[in-house]
């Protein structure tokens, strides 16, 4: 009997171990061609084309209890011309004078029920973006990668709320509940060229004052993720992308006092000034190229002081719009950190060492290389293939250093002319699969140091989503005046993403000499861990 018991556990524990939840069935929703001009945005949904177009309708909760009906009716409508997409909401309220509803910054969502669509115009499960609106209407947005995921930090879907379109959008508070209205256009999108399109779609409501969010088509908790869980939108044909360029020139000045106490005078001001230009041209309608000239990113926010006490490099976060801005395919394996280009010069510290400081003093040592130009193209073919490619070009620095006796002059290279690359290819396979290849490059002019790293990535899922396994290999070689060093890093893992019981294992192990950080960020080489769970 004891001996059964036992059989009898082991056979449950492993039906759980390999059990998996089937994916919501998947919904659709058909959209209808209308006139131009048929629509103006007041979020009222009193035009007559309104009234012919599908519903969305059947919201579930997505939380607190996933796939319970929700509390209360929404109905959501498509329409669509040719110059945009629009979307028309009726959230239905039994108490609309508790709508929670406040007015704040765009993307700054704070105690208010809100209203947001998702599209996935490519249908591969990895890529989409989302645009919603509060009852006040308060504009947010975000771009979705799973190439930026972070289950860890509860960022399942690689969302990067600080991407920007424009777009338009209305909203009132009604006797009913309230209505959203949002006008997408398709210089907002990016799909396929084709004559029939058909996109991966979701809706999501907030109804603050019950801690609920809903979504039309489920998202269901066991399985992770959401961008996978989508429904689907029909009905769209003969549309075509809008020419995407625009142009930005730009003039910035600043006064600057310098003080040095053993200088005559002790005081001095600067008046410097830089002139550059911003391009954005949408070469189709998949692929864009984006270049800086000469930029200036002085208005860009400063990062926080932070008091490192660790032996280890402390990374910051990107803040400039033009290296957050399309990087999604750039950050694939975490062998590209924007915040390497135009950063402080190798030989920074190396001029202090080649001073005598009883005669000479260091009077301007740049901190940061200036940025000469920079440029990527990315987009993704309608086969599922993505491409990348990122140039960054940085001028050579010089410190000056100054005699204290004659007066005279002279200046120190800190940085030689610096040209740093990536390019990527990134291939979509079933099931929410995919393939990477990616490469860095740094030269530097001269007998300096040069730097590369090539890696390949794979993602496999099977048809369920209930089990995924993911890869990475990387090779790094280095090529300076003090000797070559060359490393290599691999990681292994296989997890149960689906199902009551989650389980996952994974093995990483780098050399003494790998070194990514020409590029790229690693905190230390020479690690072994694994990790099962």
């Amino acid at each position: 009997m004891k001996r059964n018991t036992l059989l009898l556990s082991f056979v449950l524990f492993a039906a759980s171990l390999f059990s998996q939840v089937p994916l919501a069935p998947k919904k659709s929703l058909a959209a209808a061609r209308i006139e131009a001009g048929a629509i103006h945005l007041d979020g009222q949904l009193n035009e007559p084309v309104w009234q012919q177009a599908s519903t969305a309708e059947g919201f579930v909760f997505l939380w607190p209890t996933p796939g319970r009906t929700a509390t209360e009716k929404s109905v959501i409508k498509i329409v669509y011309d040719d110059h945009a997409i629009y979307i028309g909401a009726l959230l239905y309220d039994n108490s609309p004078d508790s709508i929670k509803h406040r007015l704040t910054k765009r993307d700054e969502l704070e105690n208010t029920d809100w209203f947001a669509v998702t599209f996935d115009t490519y249908q591969d499960g990895q890529n989409a973006l989302q645009f919603g609106i509060s009852p006040d209407n308060v504009q947010f947005d975000s771009k979705f990668s799973l190439a930026n995921a972070n289950s860890d930090n509860g960022n399942a879907d690689g969302e990067d709320p600080a991407w920007d379109a424009v777009w338009y959008s209305a909203a009132s508070i009604t006797k009913d509940g309230w209505v959203a209205e949002l006008e997408i256009p398709y210089s907002a999108l990016r799909f396929p060229k084709q004559e029939d399109q058909h996109w991966n779609l979701n809706f999501f409501r907030r109804i603050q004052r019950k801690g609920e969010t809903d979504t039309w088509n489920e998202v269901k908790a066991e399985i992770s993720g959401s961008l996978n869980q989508m429904g689907r939108l029909d009905g769209v044909h003969d549309i075509k992308a809008p020419l995407r360029l625009s142009v930005t020139p730009f003039v910035a000045a600043y006064a600057e006092n310098q003080y040095h106490q053993d200088a005559t005078p002790s005081s001095t001001w600067s008046y410097p000034f830089s002139m550059g230009m911003d391009l954005k041209y949408g070469i189709n309608q998949a692929f864009t190229l984006d270049a800086t000239i000469v930029p200036d990113f002085g208005q860009v926010r400063t990062d926080n002081f932070v008091l490192n006490l660790s032996p280890f490099e402390q990374r910051f976060d990107e803040n400039r719009p033009f290296f957050t801005e399309g990087t999604e395919l750039f950050n694939k394996g975490g062998l590209f950190y924007s915040r390497r280009i135009g950063s402080r010069p190798p030989h920074y510290w190396d001029v202090y060492d080649q001073v005598d400081e009883t005669t000479e003093a260091v009077v301007e040592n740049p901190s940061r290389a200036q940025l000469l130009n920079a440029a990527k193209f990315s987009g993704r073919t309608t086969g599922g293939l993505g491409i990348g490619v990122f140039n960054a070009i940085e001028a050579s620095s010089h410190a000056t250093v100054k005699n204290l006796e004659t007066g005279e002059k002279r200046e120190i290279e800190t940085s030689p002319l610096t040209n740093r690359s990536v390019f990527v290819f990134d291939q979509n396979l079933k099931n929410n699969s995919s393939v990477t290849l990616i490469n860095t490059n740094v030269m530097r002019s001269g007998a300096d140091r040069d730097a590369n790293v090539t890696g390949v990535l794979f993602k496999l899922k099977n048809k369920a989503q209930s089990y995924a396994l993911d890869g990475k290999a990387a090779y790094s070689s280095i090529t300076s005046p003090d000797g070559n060093e060359n490393g290599y890093t691999a990681h292994l893992n296989l997890e149960k993403t689906n199902g009551n019981l989650l389980w996952g294992g994974s093995y990483t192990i780098e050399s003494d000499r790998y070194n990514p950080n020409d590029l790229g960020f690693l905190y230390s080489p020479n690690e072994k861990a694994g990790y099962s769970g």
